[in-house]
Protein backbone atom coordinates (compact mmCIF):
# COMPACT_ATOMS: atom_id res chain seq x y z
CA UNK A 1 0.00 0.00 0.00
CA UNK A 2 1.39 3.49 -1.16
CA UNK A 3 1.41 6.10 2.33
CA UNK A 4 -0.60 9.23 1.54
CA UNK A 5 2.97 11.19 1.73
CA UNK A 6 4.11 9.02 -1.44
CA UNK A 7 0.59 9.36 -3.13
CA UNK A 8 0.64 13.36 -2.45
CA UNK A 9 4.44 13.25 -4.08
CA UNK A 10 2.93 11.12 -7.04
CA UNK A 11 0.64 13.28 -7.90
CA UNK A 12 2.74 16.23 -7.39
CA UNK A 13 5.22 13.94 -9.87
CA UNK A 14 2.55 13.99 -12.87
CA UNK A 15 1.38 17.77 -12.80
CA UNK A 16 4.87 18.81 -13.14
CA UNK A 17 5.25 16.58 -16.26
CA UNK A 18 1.96 17.01 -17.49
CA UNK A 19 2.90 20.97 -17.10
CA UNK A 20 5.99 20.47 -18.34
CA UNK A 21 4.90 18.56 -21.62
CA UNK A 22 2.77 21.36 -22.10
CA UNK A 23 5.16 24.16 -21.95
CA UNK A 24 7.05 21.88 -24.87
CA UNK A 25 3.69 21.44 -27.00
CA UNK A 26 3.34 24.76 -26.98
CA UNK A 27 6.52 25.96 -28.05
CA UNK A 28 6.07 24.35 -31.16
CA UNK A 29 4.00 27.25 -32.43
CA UNK A 30 6.68 29.92 -30.59
CA UNK A 31 10.10 30.80 -32.37
CA UNK A 32 12.94 29.22 -31.42
CA UNK A 33 14.85 29.27 -27.87
CA UNK A 34 16.64 27.53 -25.15
CA UNK A 35 15.21 24.62 -23.56
CA UNK A 36 13.33 25.39 -20.86
CA UNK A 37 13.96 23.81 -17.30
CA UNK A 38 10.48 22.24 -15.60
CA UNK A 39 8.94 24.77 -13.37
CA UNK A 40 11.36 27.47 -13.76
CA UNK A 41 11.29 27.63 -17.63
CA UNK A 42 14.55 29.50 -18.70
CA UNK A 43 15.26 31.93 -15.91
CA UNK A 44 18.15 29.98 -15.01
CA UNK A 45 19.72 30.69 -18.41
CA UNK A 46 18.57 34.56 -18.04
CA UNK A 47 20.26 34.68 -14.18
CA UNK A 48 16.95 35.81 -13.48
CA UNK A 49 17.10 38.84 -14.84
CA UNK A 50 16.56 40.57 -18.49
CA UNK A 51 19.89 41.98 -18.62
CA UNK A 52 20.06 43.62 -22.32
CA UNK A 53 23.63 41.84 -23.08
CA UNK A 54 22.70 38.16 -22.27
CA UNK A 55 19.17 38.97 -24.48
CA UNK A 56 21.64 40.05 -27.05
CA UNK A 57 23.76 36.63 -26.89
CA UNK A 58 20.82 34.26 -26.97
CA UNK A 59 20.05 36.53 -30.18
CA UNK A 60 23.34 35.36 -32.25
CA UNK A 61 21.96 31.99 -30.72
CA UNK A 62 18.27 31.74 -31.67
CA UNK A 63 17.95 34.71 -34.62
CA UNK A 64 16.39 38.23 -33.91
CA UNK A 65 12.91 36.68 -32.65
CA UNK A 66 12.98 34.24 -29.69
CA UNK A 67 11.67 32.61 -27.04
CA UNK A 68 12.49 32.09 -23.43
CA UNK A 69 10.23 30.94 -20.61
CA UNK A 70 9.62 32.48 -17.47
CA UNK A 71 7.76 29.54 -15.55
CA UNK A 72 5.10 28.22 -17.68
CA UNK A 73 4.65 31.43 -19.46
CA UNK A 74 6.59 32.05 -22.73
CA UNK A 75 8.33 35.32 -23.36
CA UNK A 76 8.69 36.61 -27.26
CA UNK A 77 12.19 38.79 -27.11
CA UNK A 78 12.60 40.85 -29.92
CA UNK A 79 15.90 42.26 -30.90
CA UNK A 80 17.35 44.93 -33.26
CA UNK A 81 15.69 47.91 -34.70
CA UNK A 82 13.62 45.84 -37.59
CA UNK A 83 12.15 42.92 -35.36
CA UNK A 84 11.20 45.70 -32.77
CA UNK A 85 9.50 47.86 -35.81
CA UNK A 86 7.72 45.05 -36.87
CA UNK A 87 6.62 44.48 -33.23
CA UNK A 88 5.93 47.56 -30.68
CA UNK A 89 5.67 49.81 -33.98
CA UNK A 90 3.79 48.30 -36.58
CA UNK A 91 2.16 46.37 -34.57
CA UNK A 92 1.41 49.11 -31.54
CA UNK A 93 -2.54 48.41 -31.08
CA UNK A 94 -2.47 44.70 -30.87
CA UNK A 95 1.04 44.43 -28.66
CA UNK A 96 -0.69 47.54 -26.25
CA UNK A 97 -1.42 45.04 -23.18
CA UNK A 98 0.63 44.51 -20.09
CA UNK A 99 1.18 40.86 -18.01
CA UNK A 100 -1.73 40.49 -16.07
CA UNK A 101 0.17 39.36 -12.95
CA UNK A 102 3.48 40.73 -12.36
CA UNK A 103 5.87 42.44 -9.58
CA UNK A 104 5.47 45.74 -11.38
CA UNK A 105 1.48 44.67 -11.81
CA UNK A 106 1.59 44.06 -8.32
CA UNK A 107 3.44 47.08 -6.79
CA UNK A 108 1.77 50.01 -8.82
CA UNK A 109 -1.33 48.53 -8.17
CA UNK A 110 -2.94 47.68 -11.49
CA UNK A 111 -4.49 51.31 -12.23
CA UNK A 112 -2.53 54.32 -13.76
CA UNK A 113 -0.96 54.02 -17.06
CA UNK A 114 2.11 52.20 -16.89
CA UNK A 115 0.37 49.02 -15.87
CA UNK A 116 -2.87 48.96 -16.72
CA UNK A 117 -4.73 47.54 -19.53
CA UNK A 118 -7.61 48.02 -21.64
CA UNK A 119 -10.44 50.84 -21.21
CA UNK A 120 -8.32 51.73 -18.05
CA UNK A 121 -5.38 52.35 -19.59
CA UNK A 122 -6.52 54.27 -22.79
CA UNK A 123 -8.88 56.50 -20.51
CA UNK A 124 -5.92 57.90 -18.02
CA UNK A 125 -3.40 58.24 -20.99
CA UNK A 126 -5.54 60.02 -23.01
CA UNK A 127 -6.18 62.22 -19.87
CA UNK A 128 -2.42 62.16 -18.90
CA UNK A 129 -0.90 63.79 -21.98
CA UNK A 130 -4.45 66.43 -22.40
CA UNK A 131 -3.70 67.56 -18.61
CA UNK A 132 0.20 67.64 -19.38
CA UNK A 133 -0.69 70.11 -22.55
CA UNK A 134 -3.02 71.90 -20.38
CA UNK A 135 -0.50 72.30 -17.49
CA UNK A 136 1.95 73.79 -20.20
CA UNK A 137 3.82 70.86 -21.58
CA UNK A 138 5.00 72.51 -24.74
CA UNK A 139 4.18 76.01 -24.26
CA UNK A 140 6.32 78.40 -21.69
CA UNK A 141 4.08 77.59 -18.18
CA UNK A 142 5.85 74.52 -17.96
CA UNK A 143 9.16 75.44 -19.63
CA UNK A 144 9.85 78.34 -17.16
CA UNK A 145 9.44 76.06 -13.78
CA UNK A 146 12.40 73.74 -15.86
CA UNK A 147 14.44 76.91 -16.22
CA UNK A 148 13.75 78.04 -12.82
CA UNK A 149 15.02 74.36 -11.44
CA UNK A 150 17.90 74.41 -13.44
CA UNK A 151 18.61 77.84 -11.85
CA UNK A 152 18.10 76.04 -8.49
CA UNK A 153 20.27 73.38 -9.71
CA UNK A 154 22.95 75.91 -10.87
CA UNK A 155 23.33 77.38 -8.38
CA UNK A 156 23.92 74.16 -5.62
CA UNK A 157 26.82 72.72 -7.99
CA UNK A 158 28.48 76.48 -7.46
CA UNK A 159 28.10 76.07 -3.87
CA UNK A 160 30.58 73.24 -3.90
CA UNK A 161 33.13 75.88 -4.73
CA UNK A 162 34.91 73.87 -7.25
CA UNK A 163 35.62 70.89 -4.73
CA UNK A 164 34.80 67.29 -5.62
CA UNK A 165 30.93 65.95 -4.86
CA UNK A 166 28.60 63.21 -5.81
CA UNK A 167 26.06 65.11 -7.94
CA UNK A 168 23.49 62.84 -7.88
CA UNK A 169 21.21 64.11 -4.80
CA UNK A 170 21.09 67.51 -6.19
CA UNK A 171 20.36 66.00 -9.66
CA UNK A 172 17.61 64.19 -8.17
CA UNK A 173 16.40 66.79 -5.91
CA UNK A 174 15.72 69.23 -9.19
CA UNK A 175 14.19 66.64 -11.32
CA UNK A 176 11.95 65.65 -8.72
CA UNK A 177 11.02 69.08 -8.18
CA UNK A 178 9.90 69.15 -11.55
CA UNK A 179 7.27 66.37 -11.36
CA UNK A 180 6.38 67.86 -7.89
CA UNK A 181 4.97 70.95 -9.80
CA UNK A 182 3.18 69.26 -12.06
CA UNK A 183 1.32 67.06 -10.06
CA UNK A 184 0.84 68.88 -6.64
CA UNK A 185 1.59 72.34 -7.97
CA UNK A 186 4.32 73.15 -5.61
CA UNK A 187 8.55 72.19 -4.99
CA UNK A 188 10.01 71.09 -2.17
CA UNK A 189 12.74 72.60 -0.58
CA UNK A 190 15.72 70.01 -0.65
CA UNK A 191 16.29 70.25 3.23
CA UNK A 192 12.91 68.73 3.92
CA UNK A 193 12.89 65.99 5.49
CA UNK A 194 9.38 64.52 4.14
CA UNK A 195 10.62 65.37 0.61
CA UNK A 196 14.12 63.36 1.55
CA UNK A 197 11.99 60.15 1.92
CA UNK A 198 9.92 60.81 -0.82
CA UNK A 199 12.69 60.57 -3.37
CA UNK A 200 14.12 57.45 -1.22
CA UNK A 201 11.31 55.80 -1.03
CA UNK A 202 10.83 56.54 -4.89
CA UNK A 203 14.11 55.30 -5.58
CA UNK A 204 13.44 52.31 -3.25
CA UNK A 205 10.87 50.94 -5.68
CA UNK A 206 13.53 50.54 -8.05
CA UNK A 207 16.03 48.34 -6.18
CA UNK A 208 13.27 45.77 -5.37
CA UNK A 209 11.69 45.69 -9.05
CA UNK A 210 15.53 44.89 -9.94
CA UNK A 211 16.03 41.92 -7.52
CA UNK A 212 16.27 38.22 -8.50
CA UNK A 213 13.55 37.84 -6.09
CA UNK A 214 11.10 40.06 -8.48
CA UNK A 215 11.55 37.69 -11.36
CA UNK A 216 10.68 35.11 -8.71
CA UNK A 217 7.34 36.79 -8.19
CA UNK A 218 6.81 37.41 -11.88
CA UNK A 219 6.98 33.54 -12.36
CA UNK A 220 4.87 32.71 -8.37
CA UNK A 221 3.16 35.70 -7.61
CA UNK A 222 0.71 33.52 -5.72
CA UNK A 223 4.09 32.40 -3.21
CA UNK A 224 6.24 35.42 -3.71
CA UNK A 225 3.44 37.45 -2.20
CA UNK A 226 3.81 35.71 1.23
CA UNK A 227 7.70 35.34 1.01
CA UNK A 228 9.78 37.66 2.60
CA UNK A 229 12.66 38.97 0.62
CA UNK A 230 14.55 41.97 -0.84
CA UNK A 231 10.88 42.32 -3.42
CA UNK A 232 9.06 43.55 -0.04
CA UNK A 233 10.83 46.66 0.09
CA UNK A 234 9.26 48.25 -2.65
CA UNK A 235 5.47 47.31 -1.56
CA UNK A 236 7.03 49.21 1.91
CA UNK A 237 7.88 52.41 -0.32
CA UNK A 238 4.99 52.49 -2.21
CA UNK A 239 2.53 52.56 0.95
CA UNK A 240 4.67 55.40 2.05
CA UNK A 241 4.21 57.46 -1.57
CA UNK A 242 0.57 56.20 -1.42
CA UNK A 243 0.29 58.07 2.10
CA UNK A 244 1.61 60.67 1.17
CA UNK A 245 -0.23 61.55 -1.90
CA UNK A 246 -3.14 60.64 -0.28
CA UNK A 247 -2.93 63.91 2.09
CA UNK A 248 -1.94 66.02 -0.92
CA UNK A 249 -4.65 64.98 -2.45
CA UNK A 250 -7.12 65.70 0.62
CA UNK A 251 -4.99 69.23 0.99
CA UNK A 252 -6.30 69.43 -2.61
CA UNK A 253 -9.92 69.07 -1.32
CA UNK A 254 -10.04 71.24 1.32
CA UNK A 255 -8.02 73.91 -0.50
CA UNK A 256 -8.31 73.85 -4.27
CA UNK A 257 -10.36 75.01 -6.78
CA UNK A 258 -11.87 73.44 -9.68
CA UNK A 259 -12.73 75.71 -11.77
CA UNK A 260 -9.09 76.88 -11.91
CA UNK A 261 -7.13 73.83 -11.73
CA UNK A 262 -3.32 74.12 -11.66
CA UNK A 263 -1.86 70.96 -11.55
CA UNK A 264 -2.29 67.23 -12.11
CA UNK A 265 -4.19 66.47 -8.92
CA UNK A 266 -6.53 69.50 -9.76
CA UNK A 267 -7.36 68.21 -12.80
CA UNK A 268 -8.32 64.74 -12.08
CA UNK A 269 -10.17 65.80 -9.24
CA UNK A 270 -12.09 67.58 -11.48
CA UNK A 271 -12.43 64.83 -13.64
CA UNK A 272 -13.67 62.50 -11.23
CA UNK A 273 -16.68 64.75 -10.35
CA UNK A 274 -17.60 65.18 -14.03
CA UNK A 275 -17.76 61.77 -14.51
CA UNK A 276 -19.09 60.78 -10.66
CA UNK A 277 -22.47 59.49 -12.59
CA UNK A 278 -20.76 57.88 -15.87
CA UNK A 279 -20.01 54.39 -14.92
CA UNK A 280 -18.01 54.64 -18.54
CA UNK A 281 -15.33 56.46 -17.27
CA UNK A 282 -12.58 54.79 -14.86
CA UNK A 283 -11.56 57.85 -12.76
CA UNK A 284 -11.47 56.60 -9.03
CA UNK A 285 -9.33 58.23 -6.64
CA UNK A 286 -7.22 54.95 -6.84
CA UNK A 287 -6.29 55.58 -10.00
CA UNK A 288 -5.19 58.91 -9.60
CA UNK A 289 -2.85 57.81 -6.82
CA UNK A 290 -1.15 54.87 -8.99
CA UNK A 291 -1.19 57.43 -11.79
CA UNK A 292 1.16 60.05 -9.32
CA UNK A 293 3.05 56.74 -8.38
CA UNK A 294 3.43 56.03 -12.51
CA UNK A 295 4.81 59.61 -13.07
CA UNK A 296 7.42 59.74 -10.05
CA UNK A 297 8.71 56.23 -11.30
CA UNK A 298 9.24 56.69 -14.62
CA UNK A 299 9.75 61.06 -14.91
CA UNK A 300 12.29 60.54 -11.96
CA UNK A 301 14.66 58.01 -12.64
CA UNK A 302 14.76 58.22 -16.04
CA UNK A 303 15.89 61.73 -16.48
CA UNK A 304 17.97 61.56 -13.22
CA UNK A 305 20.33 58.65 -14.39
CA UNK A 306 20.25 60.33 -17.84
CA UNK A 307 21.97 63.49 -16.87
CA UNK A 308 24.42 61.56 -14.06
CA UNK A 309 25.20 59.83 -17.50
CA UNK A 310 25.94 62.89 -19.03
CA UNK A 311 28.71 64.34 -16.41
CA UNK A 312 30.39 60.91 -16.49
CA UNK A 313 30.72 61.49 -20.29
CA UNK A 314 31.76 64.74 -20.29
CA UNK A 315 34.72 64.02 -17.80
CA UNK A 316 35.33 60.58 -19.68
CA UNK A 317 35.56 62.60 -23.27
CA UNK A 318 36.99 65.98 -22.64
CA UNK A 319 37.16 66.94 -26.31
CA UNK A 320 33.46 66.71 -27.02
CA UNK A 321 33.09 68.57 -23.72
CA UNK A 322 34.97 71.53 -24.95
CA UNK A 323 33.39 71.32 -28.23
CA UNK A 324 30.08 72.16 -26.76
CA UNK A 325 31.10 74.66 -24.68
CA UNK A 326 32.50 76.23 -27.79
CA UNK A 327 28.89 76.16 -29.60
CA UNK A 328 27.35 77.62 -26.46
CA UNK A 329 29.57 80.43 -26.46
CA UNK A 330 29.38 81.06 -29.89
CA UNK A 331 25.69 80.53 -30.33
CA UNK A 332 24.40 82.00 -26.83
CA UNK A 333 26.72 84.75 -26.16
CA UNK A 334 26.79 84.63 -22.47
CA UNK A 335 22.59 84.63 -22.41
CA UNK A 336 21.74 82.09 -19.58
CA UNK A 337 18.04 81.09 -19.95
CA UNK A 338 17.86 78.64 -22.44
CA UNK A 339 14.66 77.96 -24.37
CA UNK A 340 14.14 74.51 -25.82
CA UNK A 341 13.75 76.16 -28.95
CA UNK A 342 17.45 76.96 -28.68
CA UNK A 343 18.29 73.40 -29.36
CA UNK A 344 17.60 74.30 -33.34
CA UNK A 345 20.87 76.97 -33.10
CA UNK A 346 22.76 74.53 -31.08
CA UNK A 347 23.38 71.17 -33.61
CA UNK A 348 26.40 69.28 -31.73
CA UNK A 349 25.04 69.91 -28.54
CA UNK A 350 21.12 68.51 -29.00
CA UNK A 351 23.61 65.69 -30.65
CA UNK A 352 25.61 65.51 -27.74
CA UNK A 353 22.61 64.75 -25.86
CA UNK A 354 20.78 62.18 -27.98
CA UNK A 355 23.64 60.45 -28.10
CA UNK A 356 23.84 60.27 -24.05
CA UNK A 357 20.55 58.91 -24.62
CA UNK A 358 21.69 56.03 -26.89
CA UNK A 359 24.94 55.25 -25.46
CA UNK A 360 23.70 55.23 -21.78
CA UNK A 361 20.59 52.84 -22.90
CA UNK A 362 19.33 53.21 -19.73
CA UNK A 363 15.64 51.70 -20.47
CA UNK A 364 17.60 49.11 -21.90
CA UNK A 365 15.05 46.25 -22.33
CA UNK A 366 11.64 48.18 -21.31
CA UNK A 367 8.94 46.64 -19.79
CA UNK A 368 6.58 43.51 -21.25
CA UNK A 369 3.75 43.93 -22.92
CA UNK A 370 0.93 41.44 -24.22
CA UNK A 371 -0.74 40.57 -27.42
CA UNK A 372 -4.43 41.67 -26.53
CA UNK A 373 -5.38 39.62 -29.78
CA UNK A 374 -3.76 37.34 -31.97
CA UNK A 375 -0.54 38.59 -33.91
CA UNK A 376 1.02 37.16 -36.57
CA UNK A 377 4.40 38.18 -36.67
CA UNK A 378 7.19 37.11 -39.19
CA UNK A 379 6.21 33.29 -39.94
CA UNK A 380 4.62 32.81 -36.46
CA UNK A 381 1.60 33.56 -35.29
CA UNK A 382 1.62 35.06 -31.43
CA UNK A 383 -1.72 34.15 -29.58
CA UNK A 384 -3.78 36.33 -27.25
CA UNK A 385 -1.83 37.12 -23.71
CA UNK A 386 1.40 36.04 -25.76
CA UNK A 387 4.16 38.36 -23.57
CA UNK A 388 6.47 40.14 -25.84
CA UNK A 389 9.76 41.90 -24.60
CA UNK A 390 11.30 44.69 -27.09
CA UNK A 391 15.00 44.44 -26.12
CA UNK A 392 15.80 48.34 -26.82
CA UNK A 393 19.18 47.67 -26.20
CA UNK A 394 19.69 45.94 -29.77
CA UNK A 395 18.10 49.13 -30.97
CA UNK A 396 20.16 51.49 -29.90
CA UNK A 397 23.26 49.35 -30.37
CA UNK A 398 22.51 47.85 -33.69
CA UNK A 399 25.70 48.21 -36.39
CA UNK A 400 22.85 48.39 -39.35
CA UNK A 401 21.88 51.95 -38.15
CA UNK A 402 24.61 52.87 -35.81
CA UNK A 403 27.95 53.61 -37.25
CA UNK A 404 30.25 52.90 -34.38
CA UNK A 405 27.70 51.47 -32.35
CA UNK A 406 29.99 50.98 -29.22
CA UNK A 407 31.61 54.27 -28.97
CA UNK A 408 30.15 57.42 -27.65
CA UNK A 409 30.27 59.09 -31.19
CA UNK A 410 27.59 62.85 -31.71
CA UNK A 411 28.26 62.29 -34.89
CA UNK A 412 25.59 59.84 -35.32
CA UNK A 413 23.04 62.57 -35.35
CA UNK A 414 25.03 65.03 -37.50
CA UNK A 415 25.20 65.50 -40.81
CA UNK A 416 28.44 65.90 -43.61
CA UNK A 417 27.98 70.01 -42.75
CA UNK A 418 27.26 69.19 -38.88
CA UNK A 419 23.72 69.91 -39.36
CA UNK A 420 21.53 67.82 -36.78
CA UNK A 421 19.84 64.94 -38.07
CA UNK A 422 17.18 62.22 -36.53
CA UNK A 423 17.80 58.64 -36.86
CA UNK A 424 14.76 55.89 -37.19
CA UNK A 425 16.54 53.38 -34.47
CA UNK A 426 16.58 55.96 -31.97
CA UNK A 427 14.52 54.72 -29.79
CA UNK A 428 15.18 55.61 -26.36
CA UNK A 429 11.52 55.70 -24.84
CA UNK A 430 10.33 53.02 -26.34
CA UNK A 431 7.56 53.30 -29.23
CA UNK A 432 4.23 52.61 -30.69
CA UNK A 433 1.00 52.75 -28.26
CA UNK A 434 2.81 52.47 -24.94
CA UNK A 435 5.79 55.07 -25.87
CA UNK A 436 6.93 56.68 -22.94
CA UNK A 437 4.25 59.43 -21.68
CA UNK A 438 6.60 61.86 -20.71
CA UNK A 439 8.53 61.97 -23.31
CA UNK A 440 8.32 65.57 -24.44
CA UNK A 441 8.63 66.62 -20.55
CA UNK A 442 12.19 64.78 -20.64
CA UNK A 443 13.10 65.89 -23.81
CA UNK A 444 12.78 69.40 -22.33
CA UNK A 445 14.47 68.49 -19.14
CA UNK A 446 17.52 67.44 -20.37
CA UNK A 447 18.02 69.89 -22.90
CA UNK A 448 17.67 72.58 -20.22
CA UNK A 449 19.96 71.44 -17.80
CA UNK A 450 22.50 69.95 -19.65
CA UNK A 451 22.81 73.08 -21.35
CA UNK A 452 22.32 75.10 -18.21
CA UNK A 453 25.17 73.09 -16.38
CA UNK A 454 27.47 73.18 -19.43
CA UNK A 455 27.11 77.33 -20.02
CA UNK A 456 28.09 77.77 -15.86
CA UNK A 457 30.74 74.74 -15.57
CA UNK A 458 33.31 73.05 -16.70
CA UNK A 459 33.47 69.43 -15.48
CA UNK A 460 36.98 67.52 -14.22
CA UNK A 461 37.60 64.40 -12.51
CA UNK A 462 38.80 64.91 -8.75
CA UNK A 463 42.21 65.11 -8.30
CA UNK A 464 44.39 61.74 -8.40
CA UNK A 465 41.62 60.16 -10.08
CA UNK A 466 42.76 59.00 -13.53
CA UNK A 467 40.24 57.08 -14.79
CA UNK A 468 36.46 56.82 -15.50
CA UNK A 469 33.90 53.84 -14.71
CA UNK A 470 31.66 54.10 -17.55
CA UNK A 471 30.14 50.73 -16.46
CA UNK A 472 26.92 50.54 -15.60
CA UNK A 473 24.93 48.74 -12.60
CA UNK A 474 21.82 46.77 -13.57
CA UNK A 475 18.52 48.27 -11.90
CA UNK A 476 15.15 48.29 -13.29
CA UNK A 477 17.42 50.96 -15.22
CA UNK A 478 21.10 50.82 -16.49
CA UNK A 479 22.72 53.41 -13.66
CA UNK A 480 26.20 54.54 -13.23
CA UNK A 481 28.40 53.57 -10.29
CA UNK A 482 28.72 56.30 -7.36
CA UNK A 483 31.04 59.22 -8.36
CA UNK A 484 32.16 62.35 -7.64
CA UNK A 485 33.58 65.48 -10.04
CA UNK A 486 34.40 68.78 -9.76
CA UNK A 487 32.50 71.34 -11.18
CA UNK A 488 35.21 74.57 -11.83
CA UNK A 489 32.40 77.64 -12.69
CA UNK A 490 33.38 78.57 -16.32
Amino acid sequence: MWSISELFFLFLGTLLIISYLKVLWTSRRLPPGPVPLPLIGNLWTLKFQFHPERLTQLSRLYGKIYTVWLGGSPLVVLNGWRAVKDGIVSHSEELSGRPVASYLKDLLGGGGILMSNGHVWKQQRRFGLMTLRNLGLGKRGLESRIQDEAQYMVESFRAQKGAQFDPCDIITATVTNVISAVVYGHRFSVDDIVYQELIKSNHGLLEGGSSVWAKMYDVFPWLMKHVPGPHQTGFTKMKYLRQFTRKEIQTHKENGSLEEPQDFIDYYLDQIEKSREDAYFAFPEENLISTIADLFLAGTETTTTTLQWALIYMVAYPHIQEKVHKELDTILDGSKLVCYEDRKRLPYTNAVIHEIQRYANIAAVGIPRTCVKEVHLYTYSLKKDTMVLANLDSVLFDPQYWKTPNQFNPNHFLDKDGNFVTNEAFLPFSGGARVCLGEQLARYELFIFFTALMQSFRFYLPEGVTEVNTKYIYKLTLQPHPYKICAVPC
